[in-house]
């Protein structure tokens, strides 16, 4: 099974910037889907955006407008680009990996996980 290890979190002022990795052990699916999430203490994790093999990126919610994942295959790495970071991006962030499905792409639940990284951002 797939190995996750976030890194590139930090403590930050609002309105900088962060960039987080994920190194990823071979994945041995051909198809699959790595995403970013965070939670924040005492809320829900939420989904940040996720790409599949191919290329193709999906963005949930507000954060679409100041992060950008990627990734370098070469490298079997995942990145997650924050900019404009505000006091409520605080959370811890995690990245995860599902395979991908034939016919909802990486909208379905992931199934492996890394430990997280955290980022805190302060006024």
């Amino acid at each position: 099974q797939v190995q996750l290890v976030e890194s590139g979190g930090g403590s930050v002022q609002a309105g900088g910037s962060l960039k987080l990795s994920c190194a990823a052990s071979r994945y041995t699916v051909s198809t699959y889907c790595l995403g970013w999430f965070r939670q924040a203490p005492g809320k829900e994790r939420e989904r940040i955006a996720d790409i599949d093999s191919d290329g193709n990126t999906n963005y949930y919610d507000s954060m679409k407008d100041r992060f950008t994942v990627s990734k370098d295959s070469a490298k079997n790495t995942l990145y997650l680009q924050m900019i404009g970071l505000k006091v409520e991006d605080t959370a811890m962030y995690y990245c995860a990996a599902v395979a991908k499905h034939w016919r909802l792409g990486c909208r379905v639940p992931f199934n492996t996980w890394g430990q997280g990284t955290q980022v805190t951002v302060s006024s």
